[in-house]
């Protein structure tokens, strides 16, 4: 993948710090001021807290990859409310930010395997199921991205996590952002019974209308929409949508501080009777 990281400072993408809390960044992370500056902003933020919060289920049964067509945000789930009927099973995907040198954010994405049974060709976030001996969320993202893409986790400055999204099949995966100050450092090694390509894209091209269509559908009466993005690089074409294309939605807006242009409308979830694995949306 070629190297975008630059060597100088911007400070045009990023909201601007007071000169106090840039300094205290400078302690914990070296690399361009914009990136210092963006770490520093992002330890700040605090997700909206849910009842699910607290409920740390320790022998959760396998997660899988985390790839769906459909997902949304936690809070608008109102079976989250009830943690002792709902238990999810619990994922995390990584959220990997560089500036290139043009001074703009990018994002890593993988396009999965064309031999994968399920969801084979589709673009994700690099993540999956929690593991016993991992100590949080930060740790699952950036194990399961050592292993599909070969990043190290001590090249990745964890610095938030964002609020969990629910997944078609109700798994609940926490979107967790890290920065790569030293993208130099980053030789992609794509687990070629996984991945078939790693590449990146602008975070803020998901809070733009440009290359941007949606879908209305329908799901018990109510009527919600399924945002899709065309991304081309390097002569190749991706899609980006569903799932990953929610959770990218919701970190430009984070990072960048600003909403989309465009409406994000989920459907009005009723509360199945019984929630077990084969309990999913439509």
């Amino acid at each position: 993948m070629t190297s975008f990281l630059r060597a100088a400072s911007s400070s045009s993408i990023f909201p601007l710090l007071p000169a106090k809390l840039m300094d205290s960044a400078q302690t914990s992370l070296r690399g361009p001021q914009s990136l210092v500056a963006l770490a520093q902003q992002l330890r700040l933020y605090k997700p909206t807290p849910t009842p699910l919060d607290a409920d740390a289920e320790d022998d959760e049964e396998a997660a899988g990859k985390v790839v769906s067509q459909l997902g949304f945000a936690e809070s608008a789930a109102p079976i989250t409310r009830d943690p002792q009927r709902f238990r999810p099973k619990r994922a995390a995907v990584l959220i990997c930010l560089f500036e290139s040198d043009a001074g703009d954010l990018r994002v890593i994405l993988t396009k999965r395997s064309s031999s994968l049974s399920t969801h084979s060709g589709e673009i994700a976030l690099p993540g999956g199921k929690a593991e016993e001996g991992d100590k949080d969320d930060g740790d699952t993202a950036t194990r399961e991205a050592k292993e599909e893409i070969g990043l190290d986790p001590s090249l990745v400055n964890v610095v938030t996590v964002l609020e969990p999204f629910l997944s078609k099949h109700f798994l609940r995966v926490v979107p967790v952002i890290g920065i790569l100050t030293d993208k130099e450092a980053f030789k992609p090694a794509p687990n070629p019974a996984e991945v078939d390509a790693v590449f990146d894209a602008p975070l803020e091209m998901f809070i733009k209308d440009e290359n941007r269509r949606a879908e209305e559908r329908e799901w018990m009466g109510n009527k919600y929409i399924i945002h899709f993005f065309d991304y081309e690089t390097e002569n190749k074409k991706f899609l980006i949508w569903g799932l990953t294309a929610g959770i990218l939605i919701r970190a430009a807006s984070v990072v960048y501080q600003r909403q989309p242009p465009f409406l994000e409308q989920n459907p009005v979830f009723k509360v199945p009777g019984t929630v077990n694995k084969d309990t999913m949306l439509p």
